[in-house]
């Protein structure tokens, strides 16, 4: 028993570092591209208000993908409106000579959005994946900060790995010398 929860415990630490790791990969490269974060054409967007509650609470992370053109009533669309991005439920789609709007509202919202959505302005489609609460890590992740931290963490925990091993391994061949 005591031999499975060391080696579980092994798994479990290398698992957390690996994730750790991974994730520090991907914020320092999406930053240094100056793009979003998008692994297989899926983006991971935190949830910074209410307005989709209960559907999303503040501080998800929910995931979108690059929608095709057929949206439709009740998709749930990230979109464009001036320089933040809203994700919000289409509630009517509006064919006009010049093309296709939606008018959208949060779903914890009294009213719709004051302006029609254009497609041109749609980043994503919410492709129905949540993480609750991992919102705040990720916009800390994001942060000068937390980027900084991102790169140090790995490292640390790597040199203290090695460390541990080098001390083991001192005190097994103390053992052994003895």
């Amino acid at each position: 028993m005591k031999k499975a929860m060391k080696i579980l415990s092994k798994c479990i630490s290398a698992a957390g570092l690996m994730l750790l790791c991974l994730l520090a990969i991907w914020v320092i490269s999406s930053k240094a591209s100056g793009g979003e974060p998008s692994l297989i054409g899926y983006q991971a967007k935190a949830v910074l208000s209410g307005s989709m509650e209960p559907t999303f609470m503040t501080g998800s992370i929910i995931v979108v993908k690059q929608p095709d053109r057929n949206l439709k009533t009740e998709d749930i669309i990230t979109f464009k409106s001036g320089d933040k991005l809203i994700t919000h439920r289409i509630i009517e789609v509006k064919k006009t000579k010049a093309g296709v709007l939606y008018q959208t509202k949060g779903d914890n919202n009294d009213a719709p959005d004051m302006e029609y959505v254009q497609p041109e302005n749609i980043t994503g489609k919410y492709v129905g994946f949540t993480i609750p609460y991992a919102g705040y890590a990720a916009e800390f992740a994001a942060s000068k900060e937390g980027s900084a931290l991102l790169l140090f963490i790995p490292g640390l925990l790597l040199m203290l790995s090695a460390a541990r091993t080098i001390f083991l391994a001192l005190k097994e061949y103390e053992t052994k010398n003895a």
